[in-house]
């Protein structure tokens, strides 16, 4: 059954009477509880009544949702409920709806943006009331049987539950006496010779458990004229010294073979005097010194092998290195008064290890990806740079990275480099088609990107080929690439489209890192933005919750938007952010208190988020409209540079992650939130046909940083 918003609102007071029971919801102010809300049902026809006005205690207007999962399959999903309330709506804040609970448990929450704490978990039971009574269980034992009523080379463990309450959560075994309790899947089969015993419980989906029950039988061995015992060996492996001691543990794998009746059981003993013990999975031995370790088996048929031992040697293992090298970086040049190096600088690294030694020295330019360092770093682009450096050592420990930081200034000697483009990203990325090659510093001192020049407009597809080739040659004979990456980026060149009809680029910076592009960008709302000595602005480094940055000189139509984004977010946590496009101007708007919100209500939002849990809206999200999974939007490691392309043509949308296509989205619909008003333009599933550019700032929490943003009118 799905009941939506527009279906919810259409139930009255009178439709309450009508089920047999009413459970109520109410929400106020605040946005991490539900002010009240049931916890157990009973199933069948049900009246779900979610209120949430100033009756209730909303002083604010703040709109709130119930909506049930019917995603999680650990929770039934028979009842797709979702109802948006706020005291302005038509029904006053006040909503119904008729459903149908059938036993087991609901999950329900608030899909609203920061209300995720809003959360609750609803139990329905069969009969009324609390489910207190456990389930019912039996077991059944099958085989063919002797005289004796012994199960003949096997018996197979048939169990079942039954629960009229809340139903059966689950049934688990164990086996023997004292063995460890395990989920009951398939029926169980046993072969072994001897006497058994299953022991079996169930648990409802209230709690309540079944009393333990057990089910005995023997198994005997089918008739059978074998009188060979099984053929036995054993091997000892580890991680071994010069001498063939076992640092820290040998591992005792025993096997046992018979071709007649087959192998019934094995045993193993440790020691001259160790008792037998049943052999169930290969012998971890820890305890430094010499041992003996005696194995046998027996067959189906009795017929038992004669011991046999194996020998060996436990040592303690050498205190491992866990301690990573150590790095220091110095920068050498001429230097102005300012301080600032003329022309160039050069950064010398050094590492050192007193353990394992150095592996390998890297470092990182600009943010730029990791290179190994083999020769002083020449830079040579005037303005701000820092380098990162690290170390790993033979042990596998790689150092914290450390930064060395500096100033190009114009000077004379050695001119800077000429790179036809800025592009510094990981790999090579023709247009939109990412080679997976690494995007390394040339020859030439401009990245491989930089001399593709994918961001001029070229007369002719054929053309742009006859460059890519011309300078993937030049880099081959240079050896900064080998034959199979130049063919690579070859086929991404062919497959960009680049220089036919409709592929030119024409990108214009909206944001290049400087200070006087950041300056014409506006903040409306709480937080902000703060422009980074690396070219990159950084949002949630004040208080002030929900904001936005708008680029206020000119609206775009159909677009290509790209820009770069990074997660740095504090610990484990994920940051939240969007792009906002298409939404018209912010300020005074009449009806919204909030000037940020224009851009929710009127635009959309692109979303930005790896969090694996809250808001489901994830990146590469059309929020409120269309969702995307983390699986599908490719999650790179927290700190990492993406990049990130929104492709605008008519109603039509389009978001790359990375190169990749994460969402594809026809704005044909209205949105799940914030539904249209009478009067409310752009709104009617459309939306603008044109609007501005904004980023989110969503909390103090939410550190996520932006460079390089670019746009192209299609």
């Amino acid at each position: 059954m799905v009941v939506g918003l527009m279906s919810a609102v259409a139930y009255g007071k009178a439709d309450e009477a009508r089920a047999a029971q009413t459970l109520i919801w109410t929400a106020g102010d605040p946005i991490d509880r539900y002010l009240s809300f049931p916890t157990t049902a009973t199933a069948g026809p049900t009246t779900i009544v979610f209120e949430n006005s100033a009756a209730t205690g909303n002083t604010t207007g703040m709109p709130h949702t119930l909506t049930f999962d019917v995603s999680d399959p650990e929770y039934n999903g028979d009842v797709s409920l979702n109802i948006l309330a706020n005291p302005g709506d038509a029904q006053g804040g006040r909503h119904t709806a008729e459903v149908t609970l059938t036993p087991g448990r609901y999950r329900y929450y608030c899909t609203i943006p920061g209300h995720g704490a809003m959360q609750g978990v609803l139990t329905v039971s069969e009969n009324g009331g609390e489910d207190t009574e456990p389930p019912v269980t039996s077991a059944k034992v099958e085989g063919d049987r002797n005289a004796e009523g012994a199960y003949v080379g096997q018996a197979t463990v048939t169990l079942t539950a039954a629960d009229a309450g809340s139903g059966v959560e689950r049934i688990e075994y164990a086996l023997g006496a004292d063995g460890d309790w395990r989920p009951y899947g398939d029926p169980l089969v046993v072969s072994e010779v001897g006497a058994h015993r299953v022991r079996y419980r169930a648990v409802d989906r209230a709690g309540n458990t079944a009393p333990e029950q057990s089910a005995e039988f023997t198994v005997a061995a089918p008739p059978t004229h074998d009188t060979t015992p099984p053929d036995t060996s054993a091997t000892v492996s580890g991680e071994q010294n010069d001498q063939g001691g076992y640092l820290g543990t040998a591992t005792v794998t025993v096997t046992a073979s018979d071709t007649g009746s087959g192998v019934n059981a094995i045993e193993y003993a440790l020691g001259a005097d160790g008792d037998w013990q049943p052999y169930t999975a290969p012998v971890a031995v820890h305890e430094a010194g010499e041992h003996t370790v005696r194995y046998r088996a027996r067959d189906r048929a009795g017929n038992a092998s004669s011991p046999k031992e194996v020998a060996f040697t436990v040592v303690t293992p050498p205190t491992p290195d866990s301690t990573p090298p150590t790095t220091s970086a110095a920068v050498s040049g001429q230097r102005n008064s300012d301080g600032a190096y003329i022309t160039s600088a050069a950064v010398r690294l050094t590492a050192s290890d007193d353990d394992s030694g150095v592996e390998r020295t890297e470092y990182s330019l600009d943010g730029g990806p990791y290179l190994a360092y083999t020769a002083p770093v020449v830079v040579d682009r005037v303005g701000y740079h820092a380098v990162l450096h690290r170390a790993t050592d033979k042990a596998g420990n790689t150092s914290e990275a450390r930064k060395v930081s500096f100033t190009v200034a114009e000077g004379g000697g050695v001119p800077a480099p000429h790179c036809p483009e800025y592009d510094e990203r990981l790999t090579v990325i023709v247009g939109t088609v990412d080679s997976g090659v690494p995007n390394r510093m040339t020859n030439r001192r401009c990245t491989v990107n930089e001399l593709i020049e994918d961001e001029k407009d070229w007369s002719s597809h054929a053309l742009f080929l006859k460059h890519v080739d011309a300078v993937l040659d030049g880099l081959l004979a240079d050896g900064v690439i080998d034959r199979r990456e130049h063919g690579t980026v070859y086929r991404a060149a062919e497959d960009s489209g680049i220089g036919r009809p409709g592929q030119h680029t024409g990108y214009r910076d909206l944001f290049d890192g400087t200070a006087s592009s950041f300056a014409k960008w506006q903040h409306v709302g709480g937080g902000s933005f703060a422009l980074n000595d690396d070219g990159s602005m950084t949002s949630g480094v004040t208080e002030g919750g929900l904001g936005m940055l708008w680029f206020p000189q000119r609206q775009y139509g159909d677009f290509s938007l790209k820009l770069r984004w990074r997660d740095d977010a504090a610990g484990d946590a994920n940051a939240n952010s969007g792009v906002f496009v298409r939404f018209p101007s912010v300020h005074d708007h009449p009806e919204e208190p909030r000037p940020e919100w224009v851009a929710i209500r009127y635009g959309h939002e692109v979303q930005v988020l790896d969090r694996p849990d809250g808001d489901m809206y994830k990146t590469g999200s059309v929020y409120g409209f269309d969702r995307v999974g983390l699986a599908g939007a490719g999650v790179t490691p927290k700190g990492t540079w993406n990049d990130y392309e929104i492709r605008v043509t008519g109603q039509h949308y389009e978001v790359y992650r990375n190169g990749v296509l994460v969402n594809e989205f026809d704005n044909d619909r209205g949105q799940e939130f914030y539904p249209p008003r009478a009067g409310d333009p752009g709104t009617d599933g459309r939306r603008y046909a044109t609007g501005y550019i904004g980023l989110q700032v969503h909390g103090t929490a939410d550190v996520i940083s932006y460079r390089d943003i670019r746009i192209k009118e299609l």
